[in-house]
């Protein structure tokens, strides 16, 4: 059990630019939001946009649809792809991209590049653990892990190593975009993977978290 338990409310976006996204942050409706999390294939001026008027920090990460991850620059936010950042108590990680499903896909990987690029992100994770006792309590990608709220055909089929990344960093929290799914009772969908709760936030989710 962990003790001095923090919280900190969260606005995550992913795949679609909301009309009404608009109007809520202009009025005031996320004043008790305290972090932006970006999931990824999101207009980078709706980004910036929100980081204007909501003045938040924010992360994020790139999708399938943004540009090469190295290019990748919301202005106002920081591009977490492959990083682990602290903010306040909390410690977040991030990775983008997904599934390659075109030979010239931007920020398209296959199932064994996704492994390789997780482990860039090993030793701040083990370093996390030693100064902390936790590697991260946040993680936020684009694509979903495999076989978890991921869809059969080829664009859509969840990262193996998303998976193996949950088993060994154990973030309380899980946050992807990715697929879209209309029906209310899956658009709200989450699923427990141990102690991480992955969540589906498309388009838009209010979320508080806690550690």
């Amino acid at each position: 059990m962990r003790q001095n338990q923090r919280t900190v409310k969260i606005l995550a976006v992913s795949d679609q630019a909301v009309e009404r996204v608009y109007t809520l942050a202009s009025n005031g409706h996320f004043q008790d939001v305290e972090l932006i999390l970006g999931c990824g294939d999101m207009p980078y001026t709706y980004l910036e946009y929100l980081v204007t008027v909501l003045n938040l920090p924010m992360y994020y990460v790139p999708g399938n649809h943004d540009p090469r991850s190295t290019q990748s620059n919301a202005e106002g936010g920081s591009n977490i792809d492959l990083k682990v950042v602290r903010h306040k108590t909390f410690l977040i990680g991030g990775f983008g991209g997904s599934i390659r499903y075109r030979p010239d896909g931007i920020n398209q990987y296959t199932q064994t590049e996704a492994y390789l690029r997780v482990l860039i992100m090993l030793p701040k994770l083990m370093l996390n653990r030693l100064q902390y006792g936790r590697a991260l309590d946040i993680l936020i990608s684009h694509s979903p892990p495999f076989g978890i709220h991921d869809d059969s055909d080829p664009a859509h089929n969840g990262l193996k190593a998303l998976n193996w990344l949950l088993r060994i960093a154990q973030p309380r929290y899980h946050l992807h975009g990715h697929t879209h799914f209309y029906k209310q009772n899956l658009a709200n969908y989450e699923t427990a993977m141990g102690i991480t709760k992955i969540m589906n936030v498309y388009p838009y989710k209010v979320i508080e978290a806690s550690h």
